[in-house]
């Protein structure tokens, strides 16, 4: 294990309440993930203002969700209706404009949001989106686990999500108590576990890693997790580093800040989303 961090609690959107643990001071990138959110509230004030539209270009976009809702619009057309166990992979490409709120007025609210980058020959790709149900959801067991498999492959099973860049590998892992999960990563990858729930001892040094809180793993480790009295649950994600400089500033994400400025000209002149 090379780090572990405590996610921090901020504000984005237009006031949502979240807990950033990618993209804070602590680490602010892990290549390519670049940002990593939790939005988990009971109390509609710290998310029913939701995320009115926003521009986005030079990466991608990941929401997965536990429980409650979430309605995406964006400017090429898409719609979707994410609830409990739904993930939305949105690739933003050459430039999108999108909004994201909630569609509930109370109650639980809980889910992610990922960002992942794209290499300089892709981030002028034409946008992209996949909406996938609960259902379409593989769920099996593995390694005395419980997993969904978002993305990617994992335990004989396939991820819904298809065509995806940097091929990323992304489970939702219950480890039942008293229980000790393993998964081999490859050699290459840059690996996080985020802990959902409980708390779960975490590689070969078995350090404790306990709810809102993100362990960076070590490439090309076997991945082991354990569990006390009481059950576990993280997010496991893992992809190929990209390698190249990364000049980023609010919702844009490019190579250089000479792209970043014109990504904002672009926008500011309605030609964002232009081919």
């Amino acid at each position: 294990m090379l780090q572990v961090v405590a996610a921090q609690r901020t504000r984005d959107g237009a006031g949502v309440a979240l807990a950033r643990s990618i993209g804070s001071r602590a680490l602010p990138m892990l290549d390519p993930f670049l940002m990593l959110d939790e939005i988990r509230s009971d109390r509609a004030g710290d998310y029913i203002a939701g995320f009115p539209d926003h521009p986005h270009r030079g990466f991608e976009t990941v929401t997965y969700m536990i429980d409650g809702a979430m309605e995406h619009r964006d400017s090429v057309g898409n719609h979707g209706l994410l609830r409990g166990g739904s993930i939305q992979w949105m690739t933003a490409g050459r430039g999108i404009v999108h909004s994201e709120m909630p569609k509930q007025e109370g109650g639980l609210l809980w889910g992610f949001q990922l960002w992942v980058n794209l290499p300089k020959r892709l981030k002028m790709t034409t946008p992209r989106y996949q909406d996938i149900a609960p259902a379409d959801v593989p769920e099996v067991s593995g390694s005395g686990a419980h997993v969904r498999v978002a993305a990617g492959d994992a335990f004989g099973a396939k991820g819904p999500i298809r065509d995806i860049i940097v091929a990323p590998t992304l489970l939702d892992v219950r480890v039942p108590a008293n229980a000790t999960f393993t998964h081999e990563a490859s050699s290459a990858q840059s690996a996080f576990a985020y802990v959902l729930d409980g708390g779960l001892e975490i590689g070969g040094e078995r350090i404790q890693i306990d709810r809102g809180h993100l362990a960076v793993l070590g490439p090309g480790a076997t991945i082991v997790a354990r569990t006390g009295s009481r059950e576990g649950r993280m997010l496991l994600v893992m992809a190929d580093p990209i390698g190249e400089p990364v000049a980023r500033r609010g919702p844009f994400v490019m190579n250089t800040d000479d792209e970043i400025d014109q990504a904002f000209a672009d926008y500011r002149a309605g030609r964002l989303t232009d081919g």
